[in-house]
Order: C-alpha cells, then sequence, then structure tokens
C-alpha cells in the first residue's frame, strides 16, 4: 500500500425530507446570496425545485437561478452560468441535481472567481479557489456530491470532453434524500449504477500490491450494487434499495476506496469520447467500455481478474485463471444487459466507422497514451474501441 491523503470535507445530510434542511445548511455556512443551478425536467414537475425556493424565501436568503444543465454538461452553459454570478455578486452555489448539473455548478463556481477563460483550467492551469459549491442529489451515479472532480464538453466542430480535479470543487455539503430517486426511470438507475461501479472498478484495477483493506472496500461497494439494483428497478418506490444505492454512489467516487492504490481510468477516458461524439448517457458508454478494456488488458494481472470473478460474480476458483478472468468479464456483460445496458456499440447506437474520429479526439485530449494499469496507445485505444463493436 502506498502512501497517501485523504481530507473528505464534506457533510451529509442523509435521509427522508433531508432536503427540507436546505436553508439551515445554508446559514451554518454563512451563505448570504445562493446561485441554484439545475436541469429543469424532473426537478421542476417534481416539486422540488419550488421546495428549494420556498424554504430560501423563508429563511430570508437571497438567490438568483439558472436551469439547462443536460447530460454530458457543455461549456455555453457553464459561461452563461458565470456571467450571472459575477453580476449578481453570489457567494455560494447550489446543484439541484444528478451529476450532470453539480458538474456544470462546479465549473461555475471556479469561473465566477476567475478573470479568464474557464477552460483553462481543463486545459491544466492549477484551480487557486472556487465559491463554495453544495448540492441536493437526485441520482446516485457521478459521485460528485463527495468528489473532486468536474467533467465539461467543449462545444464547436470537434467537441472535447475534460474532466477537471481539484479540491476547491467538493461540495461543503451535500443533502441525499433516496425518495427523490423514485421517478427516475429504470434505464437512468441503470446507467446510475453502471457509472458508481465504474468509479470503482478504475480503482480496484491497479498495479499496487498489498491493498486488500481497500479491495474488501471496492468489492463491497460493487456487490451491493449488484444486489439492489435489479429491486430499485423492480420496484422503484423500494426506499431500502434506492437508499443503499445512493451511497454507494457517494462511496465509489469520494476515494476512500482508492487511497493507497494508484487508479486506471482509462475507460473512462475512451468513453468520454463517446459520449462527447454521439451524446449517449456516460453510465451506458461506461457499460460498453469497460468490458472492452478489460478483454483487452486481463492478461496483464490474471490474478486481480480471477479475484474479481470470484469474489464480486461468486465464480469458482480455477486453475485455469484466464478462463476464469474471461468468466468475470463475460458475467459482468450479463448483469449489465440484464438490466437493461447496452453492451456494444450497435445496441449504443455507436458506429464502427467513426473509430477513427474517435481516436483523433482522443489523441487531441491523452496525447500518445493514457491509463496506469496497462499504458494504451493510440494503436491500443483503435483495437478496445473495435473490441466494443
Amino acid at each position: 500500500m502506498q502512501n497517501f491523503n485523504l481530507h473528505t470535507p464534506t457533510d451529509f445530510v442523509f435521509g427522508k425530507e433531508a432536503e427540507l434542511r436546505i436553508a439551515d445548511m445554508l446559514k451554518k455556512y454563512n451563505a448570504k446570496k445562493v446561485f441554484v443551478h439545475y436541469g429543469g425536467g424532473s426537478v421542476v414537475k417534481s416539486g422540488l425545485l419550488g421546495r428549494v425556493e420556498d424554504k430560501l424565501t423563508g429563511a430570508g436568503i437571497a438567490y438568483v437561478k439558472l436551469g439547462g444543465a443536460q447530460p454530458n454538461p457543455i461549456d455555453t452553459l457553464v459561461y452563461e452560468g458565470i456571467k450571472l454570478c459575477k453580476a449578481e455578486n453570489v457567494d455560494f452555489v447550489l446543484a439541484v441535481g444528478g451529476g450532470s448539473a453539480i458538474d456544470s455548478a462546479k465549473a461555475i463556481a471556479v469561473g465566477s472567481l476567475y478573470d479568464g477563460d474557464f477552460w483553462e483550467f481543463f486545459d491544466g492551469k492549477p484551480v487557486e479557489r472556487a465559491l463554495p459549491v453544495a448540492t441536493i442529489l437526485t441520482i446516485p451515479a457521478a459521485g460528485s456530491e463527495a468528489s473532486n472532480s468536474m467533467v465539461i464538453t467543449k462545444t464547436g466542430a470537434t467537441p472535447l470532453k475534460r474532466g477537471c480535479n481539484t479540491s476547491h470543487i467538493i461540495p461543503v455539503f451535500s443533502l441525499l434524500n433516496p425518495e427523490l430517486n423514485y421517478t427516475l426511470p429504470p434505464f437512468q438507475t441503470a446507467c446510475g449504477v453502471a457509472d458508481m461501479m465504474a468509479h470503482v472498478m478504475e480503482r480496484y484495477f491497479t498495479t499496487v500490491k498489498g491493498v486488500e483493506i481497500s479491495d474488501r472496500l471496492c468489492e463491497a461497494i460493487l456487490l451491493t450494487a449488484i444486489t439492489e439494483a435489479p429491486k430499485a428497478i423492480k420496484d422503484p418506490n423500494n426506499y431500502t434499495a434506492r437508499a443503499n444505492l445512493t451511497w454507494a454512489g457517494t462511496v465509489a467516487h469520494n476515494n476512500s476506496c482508492g487511497v493507497g492504490r494508484i487508479g486506471d481510468w482509462s475507460s473512462h477516458i475512451l468513453e468520454h469520447e463517446l459520449s462527447a461524439l454521439y451524446d449517449v448517457a456516460h453510465g451506458a458508454g461506461l457499460a460498453v467500455m469497460f468490458p472492452a478494456w478489460m478483454k483487452f488488458v486481463h492478461e496483464a494481472d490474471l490474478d486481480l481478474f480471477a479475484q474479481f470473478a470470484t469474489r464480486v460474480w461468486n465464480i469458482p476458483p480455477s486453475s485455469d485463471k484466464k478462463a476464469l478472468a474471461l468468466s468475470g468479464i463475460t458475467a459482468m456483460e450479463n448483469f449489465f444487459s440484464s438490466i437493461g445496458l447496452p453492451i456494444n456499440f450497435a445496441q449504443l447506437g455507436a458506429k464502427k466507422e467513426d473509430i477513427p474520429t474517435l481516436v483523433k479526439t482522443l489523441h487531441i485530449n491523452q496525447g500518445d497514451s493514457f491509463g496506469n494499469f496497462v499504458k494504451i496507445t493510440m494503436d491500443d485505444a483503435q483495437k478496445i474501441y473495435e473490441l466494443a463493436v
């Protein structure tokens, strides 16, 4: 196990009616004027946004709001939010929604205290400060309610989807009410499950040895997602299933299961090109790309892939570790398919003839290679995309 620092400052309020604590929490963190960012669809129709506004108004907390956050959040909305925050002199950012609204809000929080173009931070410029961010989560998936990361797509002739990590955007508090997930369609629930599982697996597949404690933490989160997802899809109002998935999504990406080890993130990098080009759901893209990446790299550590098969998918041990590893990958594909997710290009709506375009933008974003478990070159990336076909 490697040395590590872990800083998880987010103040969580978890459970039924957690969102009704919003005014108290904003006062606790000295918010004076709040920028409220959200998507628009279910947040408005469900009455959640109205309840939040009522609480703010009743507590005398000034606010401005901006809707329009969308899956695979885009730079144009971030620019709009930054302009509004600067004009209104807000001192706090509240995201109401899922990972897309939260990531967009984080970028706005960073850009609002910067005189230049916020995209510079996605080009590698270090973030030095940001407005404090809080969240009311409506879908367990991205883990952005507790993470130091955000992902934004730069629009244009060649869309570029990139991530940026900084401790300045870790939410100061997050309100998690599993009941807010009751109205999620089955497909969105499934996409969220794939996303949280991918966050764990990006950390699980590591070259670092002697990390049994975090191996077991990773496996526990995966097993929880695998067990609870079918329950939530079958019965959307199953509070216990929703509660377990909500917390699983949070701990999957707050890095508590990633300490002392080096994560990979190749599957996320490969998927970002798919969702940038086709605007597909991130979780759906991950359900396609993660098994393809596994098929390409599994021989780099057959022991770890065999462990994944036996501990996570309950496949009996075998002396044929290659066959065991492949059985684990197949079991994962079968699970994704069973909850309604795509597992290949055709089901996702991607096209084999677009692979050169995917590799071209991948090279713009990543250079000649990426990944840590196995270094992936552009030639390798092409082969992995072909495996996903």
